[in-house]
């Protein structure tokens, strides 16, 4: 969440730039200054109130030692008297703060200078293309149809089970799945990333700490009974590691990497979108993240960048990255590119990775901070990435690599698979 420092130094620029997300920041950004004046007030006569008892208390000592016993236990009621101000005024101070901390959560993240203005989708802008487009012929089929073909996937055996949008991987599809992960995993450890095996299930604080909760309560799978949320993403529980923890200079910057199933309700979707490994309640993905002082965060996010498009390089995908315009971000982040890679029976582009910095907005939720070399504290910033999510990079791995005689395996998860070709 935003800082109060932050509205209250940058007042009209925060509401200015939240209004790049189509958001209407003058109310409740007018409100926190409203209420925070208000607390500042409380806190005063609190602090005052407070003063007074310590004289009081030390007078009575005094007082009773020369015998003034009647004006001791007048200084005595006073004590009492003041107390009793100090909890309604404790009770006030402390409704106040929650206010506060409500308006603030309903706040998106402030957008950085660099993103684009713009409402949708079709607002976006292409940064950067590279890549070579596959020539299929016209017989060519989507990657569903393959998956029925070569019994790689079974959708139906999926709504059997459970429901659409959780398909079963089968024999070679399963090992493809298996080699996409590994690949990925290994890849990060690499570039210096520290493997974490995260829970699959989160409580509220975290998905309060990193922007999920109050947000997107229904698009998350929730288990009534023990309060606990499936994780949309890995980042949820890795960046919760983090949590009310001052990191020490040495510790910084902090790189990890988690592989996990991902669950979404998905809630809406619908069409042609869906079809197939288009869009999944449950999916699989390797996860980057990143802890950073602020002076680098914004390098981090290049190398980061870097890292996604070495990993569709080495598969052989043709992508482009996208910088989302303010109206297509995500509530928490303040700069996003997408990775989106070419499906060639399907002839469109599918995301396939997300890469954003949050700068000090999950760190100010989770209260992650870093010591500086003032000896204050200081907060962090934090940033992740998909490296990549699975199911559309099976698709269009499925679908351009089709020939007459199967699917051509890239050549960097042969080792992986045992096997060079799907027919």
């Amino acid at each position: 969440m935003l800082t109060l420092q932050q509205i209250r130094e940058n007042t009209e620029r925060v509401i200015a730039r939240l209004a790049v997300k189509g958001f209407n920041g003058k109310e409740p950004i007018e409100n926190i200054i409203a209420l925070d004046n208000q607390r500042k007030s409380l806190q005063l006569q609190s602090d005052t109130l407070s003063a007074d008892l310590n004289k009081l208390a030390a007078s009575i000592g005094a007082l009773m030692k020369s015998g003034q016993k009647a004006e001791a236990e007048e200084a005595k009621a006073k004590v009492s008297e003041i107390k009793e101000k100090q909890k309604a005024f404790a009770e006030e101070l402390a409704k106040t703060e929650q206010e506060i901390r409500e308006i603030l959560l309903s706040v998106p993240n402030v957008p950085y200078e660099g993103v684009p203005e713009g409402k949708s989708a079709a607002d976006n802008v292409v940064e950067k293309t590279g890549g070579t487009m596959p020539e299929l012929g016209d017989d060519a089929l989507p990657h569903w149809d393959l998956a029925k073909k070569y019994n790689l996937i079974d959708f139906d055996l999926g709504v059997k089970i459970t429901g659409a949008g959780f398909p079963v991987y089968i024999g070679k599809g399963a090992r493809l799945q298996r080699a996409l992960i590994q690949f990925f995993l290994d890849e990060a450890g690499k570039s210096g990333y520290t493997e974490i095996q995260p829970p699959y299930v989160v409580n509220e604080a975290s998905g309060i700490g990193t922007g999920q909760l109050p947000d997107k309560e229904g698009q998350m799978y929730h288990c009534e009974v023990d309060n606990l949320y499936l994780i949309p993403t890995a980042e949820v529980p890795v960046t919760n590691i983090y949590r009310d923890v001052i990191l020490t200079p040495e510790k910084l910057p902090v790189k990890n990497c988690a592989y996990s199933a991902c669950f979404r309700r998905e809630a809406g979707s619908y069409g042609k979108d869906v079809r197939g490994l288009n869009r999944l309640h449950q999916f699989d993905k390797v996860e980057i993240v990143r802890i950073e002082k602020p002076e680098n965060s914004y390098t981090a996010l290049e190398e980061m960048k870097d890292h996604v498009q070495g990993l569709l390089d080495k598969l052989g995908l043709p992508w482009h990255i996208l910088r989302l315009c303010g109206g297509d971000m995500s509530f928490t982040s303040a700069i996003t590119f997408d990775f989106e890679v070419f499906s060639a029976a399907q002839q469109r582009w599918l995301e396939v990775s997300s890469v954003s910095n949050f700068e000090t907005y999950q760190a100010n939720r989770l209260k992650c901070r870093y010591r500086g070399d003032d000896k204050k504290t200081h907060l962090c910033h934090t940033l992740n990435g998909s490296a990549l999510a699975l199911p559309r990079i099976m698709a269009a791995l499925l679908e351009n690599n089709q020939t007459p005689d199967g699917i051509v395996v890239p050549e960097v998860l042969r080792r992986y698979t045992g096997f060079d070709i799907i027919n």
